[in-house]
């Protein structure tokens, strides 16, 4: 398969690859190894009195080159963004900034998943 230059400059300088914990990081995951795609994220979200928007994000991921090049892109963009915000970008915006083929969609949906279940956690602890 041919990756296109943005693909490939993220797949290979994942910098925010890896887990984190604390007690202010946040997990989700979504998807399985079984099925190819597994993708996890840590949020670092900080209490609402200081600010509660996500600082920063690590994530780990079982996966093509396309979807670990966009998990490392949604991390390095979600830097302030509101729990309350889907990924940076729709699935859809993704799949054409990564040139991603269309049969590869439901990894995508994995990704907007694992962000969704992380940024889920952050929201309860907050509301709790």
């Amino acid at each position: 398969m041919i990756y296109s230059e943005l693909t490939r400059r993220y797949f290979e300088h994942a910098a925010c690859a890896g887990a984190a914990t604390g007690a202010d990081w946040f997990r989700g995951e979504a998807g399985s190894r079984e099925r190819g795609t597994w993708v996890q994220f840590d949020l670092q979200v900080p209490s609402a009195e200081h600010g509660g928007a996500v600082r920063s994000v690590r994530f780990l991921a079982f996966a093509c080159p396309h979807v670990i090049a966009v998990c490392q892109w949604v991390a390095e963009q979600a830097s302030g963004l509101a729990l309350e915000a889907r990924l940076p970008q729709n699935v859809q915006a993704l799949r054409a900034r990564f040139e991603v083929p269309v049969e590869k969609l439901g990894r995508l949906l994995v990704v907007e998943d694992a962000w969704g279940a992380a940024a889920g956690a952050a929201i309860l602890r907050r509301n709790a």
